[in-house]
């Protein structure tokens, strides 16, 4: 009787501890098309701990922001129509668990692919997931990023 409850107590043990750890990776970007002055503007949202970690910087010293453009310019890579496109970072705000990061391209008058290179803290965490939402001239679009996937495409 001994046994069976020393047993029982290991396994109910080993059952909490396999939830006490767990932690989810992801980022999720939001893409707006602005017909007007035909500009894909990018919204996107991330874990500040986990931001933090990968550029090794603390979120509430001056240069956050400039090492956070930094490091989404090296892991965010845009073709549209097959043509590589220059990223514009214009902004980022801390706000408590949530680092959210803005960015933009011109020039974009119409899209018949969308080719995205997405490593934002792939290298970080392996077990990241960043997804990424893509509204165009009515049309939606998701795409998912992992390692071993670090490049998606999508048509219109």
């Amino acid at each position: 009787m001994k046994k069976i409850l020393y047993i029982t107590g290991l396994l109910l043990l080993a059952v909490m501890m396999s939830f006490a750890s767990a932690e989810f990776y992801s980022s999720m970007t939001k893409v707006d098309y602005v017909e007007g002055n035909r500009t894909l503007k990018f919204t996107t949202k991330m874990n500040t701990r986990h931001i933090s970690d990968a550029i090794k910087i603390n979120p509430n010293t001056a240069g956050f922001e400039a090492e956070v453009k930094k490091y989404v310019n090296n892991n965010f890579d845009l073709y549209v129509n097959g043509g590589a496109k220059t990223l514009t970072f214009t902004g980022s705000q801390v706000n408590g668990e949530s680092t959210w990061v803005y960015f933009e391209t011109g020039g974009v008058t119409d899209i018949n692919s969308l080719r995205i290179k997405n490593t934002i803290l792939l290298g970080t965490f392996p077990g990241q997931i960043n997804i990424v939402n893509i509204a165009f001239k009515g049309n939606q679009r998701t795409m998912n990023f992992q390692r071993g996937k670090e490049m998606n495409e999508v048509s219109f």
